[in-house]
């Protein structure tokens, strides 16, 4: 698989057939390796061991429902509290991150109320917040530490 712009961990991999599978520290158990997922466990794997997100308060690919739609989101980082701080969406390295995977994500959104959205193909990602309920988001300059959420 491609490098990305996250910092290298050891990947935990097994062949099953053709299939080659990854191991979700989250989910517990070992998914198919697609190069979605191989960015989505690059953002996991950062977001625990660099910015200090509980793996406990990650939920990877939730169920949602948006106007009748049955929808599943990437990445949602929780407080302790259960209540939604991050929604990330991941796209794999040759997707190009347009206005339409914003939308996406806003759509998604609508429904999950995290103040905090994020998207990423693995080299770049962008990251917005909403600092106050009445205010629009706004483009982070980084990624925030989990205690920085926690404030949003």
């Amino acid at each position: 698989m491609r490098a990305l712009n996250f910092p290298i961990f050891e990947v935990r991999t097994k062949t099953n057939g053709k299939r080659t599978l990854i191991f979700d520290g989250v989910r517990k158990k070992y998914v198919t390796l697609t190069p979605e997922e191989w960015v989505r466990q690059h953002l996991i794997h950062y977001l625990t061991n660099e910015k200090g997100y509980p793996a406990t308060l990650i939920s990877v690919e939730t169920s949602l429902k948006y106007v009748h739609l049955d929808k599943r989101s990437d990445v949602l980082v929780y407080d302790c509290n259960g209540k939604p701080l991050m929604l990330a969406e991941c796209k794999a390295p040759e997707v190009v991150l347009t206005q339409k995977v914003f939308e996406q994500i806003a759509v998604y959104n609508l429904t999950i109320q995290a103040p905090c959205l994020m998207i990423t193909n693995g080299l770049q990602h962008y990251c917005m917040a909403a600092i106050s309920e009445n205010l629009p988001l706004h483009f982070l300059d980084k990624i925030p530490e989990y205690e920085e959420l926690l404030k949003f």
